[in-house]
């Protein structure tokens, strides 16, 4: 998806293939001027599985000789906040609508210069949750003591199932958000529906088109995220994702009239067993890596 978008529009980027020598890599990090640290996820992923910072030669290699799909390297975007906008427009409209907005804080914890890190994941709402996988991820840093108002990355996905925080920005939403993702959409061919993640400066930079860059942005799989953390009911939750998918249905049939046909039963079961086995496989070796 990322051809599909300027490229001034996302960080510098590249694929990489499981059994693609090692040497290759290094030679596309020089090529696309992407230095340590930087980011490795694979090219078809979910809920911040195999999303890693890389910080050395060692930290890929090891990345590299286990990772059993196509992955990317994504060079590490240093803007301060990182945000979630669902868009929809439907084709015959030329203006969209921001569905949601969400400011979304990744898992970390600030130092008092008196606990560890242990210490301080143990006490914190969403790590206390999370020990196992913490003490895997930082057992070097493990007995470290924070210095006081330091904050130390726990996790560099923004995803709520590896523990980010989200907090809503519905009151930001406007006429100038809009128009920022009307003109992206439009760009971006074919694009009606779908969740951007992006980093930014400040949410009054985002709405002047300015400071910012498009970590990914996904279609129908996407999913509203809005209602994490942020008051929703239980039934209002399930009230947003029917309203998101009967969105969906009504693009979906006006492509359908306009002949672009839905996949055969036969297709689309053959795609969920082998995207089943693919997110099977890679929580396995997310335990690993």
């Amino acid at each position: 998806m990322y051809n599909l978008l300027p490229k001034d529009f996302y960080p510098a980027t590249f694929n990489v293939l499981p059994q693609q020598h090692f040497e290759s890599i290094i030679a596309d990090l020089q090529k696309t001027g992407i230095s340590y640290p930087f980011i490795v996820k694979p090219e078809v992923g979910c809920q911040g599985i195999l999303f890693r910072k890389i910080d050395t030669e060692a930290e890929l290699k090891n990345y590299h000789s286990k990772i059993p799909v196509e992955y990317i390297v994504q060079e590490l975007v240093s803007y301060p906040m990182e945000v979630s906008v669902f868009y929809i427009r439907h084709p015959q409209d030329e203006k969209g609508r921001v569905t949601g907005f969400l400011h979304k804080i990744p898992l970390q914890v600030t130092g008092n210069g008196k606990d560890t890190l242990e210490s301080l994941v143990k006490q914190h709402p969403k790590g206390q949750k999370r020990i196992g996988e913490m003490h895997s991820k930082h057992k070097e840093r493990w007995e470290t003591i924070i210095p006081a108002g330091g904050k130390y990355m726990l996790s560099y996905a923004a995803n709520h199932n590896r523990g980010a925080h989200f907090i809503d920005l519905k009151e930001h939403i406007d006429d100038r958000l809009v128009e920022i993702f009307d003109k992206l959409s439009h760009d971006v061919n074919d694009f009606f529906y779908g969740r951007y993640d992006i980093m930014c400066t400040n949410v009054e930079d985002l709405k002047n088109g300015k400071n910012f860059t498009i970590l990914e942005y996904n279609g129908c799989g996407a999913e509203p995220n809005h209602f994490y953390d942020t008051g929703y009911t239980l039934t209002g939750a399930y009230r947003e994702i029917l309203k998101h998918w009967k969105a969906l249905y009504l693009i979906c049939k006006y492509n359908s009239r306009q002949g672009i046909k839905p996949w055969p039963f036969k297709k689309g079961k053959k795609f969920l067993a082998e995207i089943k086995a693919h997110f099977k496989l890679i929580r396995e070796v997310d335990e690993i890596i």
